[in-house]
């Protein structure tokens, strides 16, 4: 073989390496998930027991009350908490940006909630929340307004939940937005306002379209985690009262361990992987077809 014919070994070979530790730690794991998908799976004599369904467990899915709950709260969460982070995140960012050096403190002040591991933020929010002694209740209490169960109230349960998932997630939407904010083009906001554009007309007319794409990606980031809340939910109610904050991780942790049915779990976890990833699919085409026709 000539010298040109083997030009491609070094540089694809390099990728080698990567392209097989992504298949060990990606593809593998969600391939073994679709194999267990169309089993049913017991256990006899401490021995598996696999016994090809088909697409039973695909079929009971739209049968389950469960997870039609956890569909519908997942879906008010990932929506309502994203956009309020994402509006706050932008707005701390645009506040820093201004203040210059001297912004140092508050963004560190900022991000602070982001490095509290999540046992820790459901411990601490818990016990703001409880009903006899929380802190919100006390200063409920001093306005005389009477004492509120915020975890207990199937009502109120799963706006508490959105309340501390936007505090502790929108560091996360304040730390890319702010990078995207100092990134600017100072001179185009400089003419705007030359040109006598008020701050709100600059902000809406210059600002805010050059931010669009980071703000759109921002959005797609927080909801693709959002869509995986599961620690916040188990520290804090359980998916209770009744199903008032079931969501869908909570819904497949349910049926994959504590009720021992790995097979319709991974079920489960397929579809939410691919619908998941439909919409994400979706969502970005829309973008680029909107950034194309600017």
């Amino acid at each position: 073989m000539t010298s040109v014919q083997l030009g491609w070994m070094p540089k694809y070979g390099s990728l080698f390496p990567a392209v097989v530790f992504f298949l060990a730690l990606a593809v593998l794991p969600v391939a073994n998930l679709i194999f267990l998908s169309f089993m049913d799976i017991s256990w006899s004599g401490g021995v598996v027991q696999r016994e090809f369904v088909g697409l039973e467990n695909y079929a009971a899915l739209g049968d389950d009350p469960l997870l039609k709950a956890g569909i519908v709260n997942t879906l008010i969460l990932v929506v309502v908490a994203t956009s309020c982070q994402v509006l706050l995140g932008l707005a701390l960012a645009i506040a820093c940006s201004s203040l210059g050096h001297s912004s140092r403190f508050y963004r560190t002040l900022f991000i602070l909630p982001i490095l509290i591991p999540g046992i820790i933020i459901g411990a601490i929010w818990r016990l703001m929340y409880n009903f006899q002694f929380g802190i919100i209740n006390q200063g409920l209490d001093l306005l005389g307004i009477p004492a509120v169960d915020w975890l207990g109230s199937p009502h109120l349960a799963l706006a508490s939940v959105i309340v501390v998932d936007i505090w502790h997630w929108t560091p996360f939407s304040f730390l890319l937005l702010l990078a995207a904010v100092e990134g600017l083009p100072k001179d185009v906001s400089e003419a705007a306002k030359v040109d006598g554009a008020t701050a709100w007309q600059e902000f809406r007319r210059v600002s805010l379209p050059l931010l669009w794409p980071a703000i759109f990606m921002t959005f797609i980031f927080r909801a693709v985690i959002a869509f995986k809340v599961f620690d916040e939910v188990f520290l804090l109610t359980s998916g209770g009262p009744g199903t008032a904050t079931e969501v869908i991780s909570f819904t497949i942790y349910q049926r994959f361990f504590l009720q021992d049915n790995p097979g319709y779990g991974s079920a489960i976890s397929v579809a939410v992987i691919f619908s998941v990833a439909l919409i994400i699919a979706i969502a970005l085409q829309l973008q680029n077809r909107r950034e194309a026709t600017r």
